[in-house]
């Protein structure tokens, strides 16, 4: 399983292969999914159904919910036992997992030392199925997901930065030709251009490469 999430090329992929393990491997687990909690905002990076992203925005309009507090509480695990009980925890968000079928769930922290990812949940039908195996295997999958999550992500970032970077040189380039400028100088008219106008350095760094212009600047001559 580690070595299959690390394998993934991208973020989405290692989340959704994080989900599909969770019901492969999780004694009791037909569904899972994975959220992010940002100023109370919900948003669901990966499901294994349906039920699983109407779960997650219920809990973000009532802004409660075992997975809500899971992505952004220090407590590693949550777990309703059987749902059809009175939730005194989470009084508003389990009638509601009731109508969507939910019989038990669980919610576990995706986090490394440095950052809190979001939370892992898993679901179940049936009241009560979720043994303390359950949520072993959980935690080893949620400490898992976490660093292959956590991986990708600083991937993505660094490809795009190498991407934006070579971006920015071949429009420097264009800029030092067409304008007449020295490289420092040609990269002071971008960074003029972003700031004068209020549009972000790679907007601008786009037009240049599409459209040779910068924008109100004069060519010299």
């Amino acid at each position: 399983m580690a070595r299959d999430l690390l394998a993934q090329r991208s973020v989405q992929k290692t989340l959704d292969r994080v989900v599909a393990h969770a019901v492969e491997l999780v004694p009791g687990c037909e569904a899972a999914g994975v959220m992010t909690v940002e100023s109370k905002q919900v948003r669901t990076l990966a499901r294994t159904s349906e039920m699983v992203q109407e779960s997650d925005r219920i809990q973000g309009e009532l802004c409660e919910g075992p997975c809500f507090d899971a992505a952004r509480m220090p407590e590693e695990v949550y777990r309703i036992g059987d749902m059809t009980e009175t939730v005194r925890r989470w009084p508003r968000y389990a009638p509601e997992a009731r109508k969507l079928g939910v019989g038990s769930m669980m919610g576990f922290l995706l986090y490394t030392e440095d950052d809190e990812l979001g939370a892992l949940d898993l679901y179940s039908s049936t009241p009560n199925a979720f043994t303390k195996r359950s949520e072993h295997i959980g935690w080893l999958l949620a400490s898992h997901a976490a660093v292959a999550f956590s991986s990708a992500r600083t991937h993505a970032q660094l490809h795009a930065a190498m991407e934006s970077r070579h971006s920015i040189g071949e429009a420097i380039g264009i800029v030092m030709e067409r304008y007449k400028l020295d490289e420092e100088q040609a990269f002071a008219v971008l960074r003029k251009s972003s700031q004068d106008r209020n549009i972000k350095l790679r907007e601008i760094v786009r037009t240049v490469i599409e459209t040779g212009e910068i924008p109100g600047a004069q060519r010299r001559r």
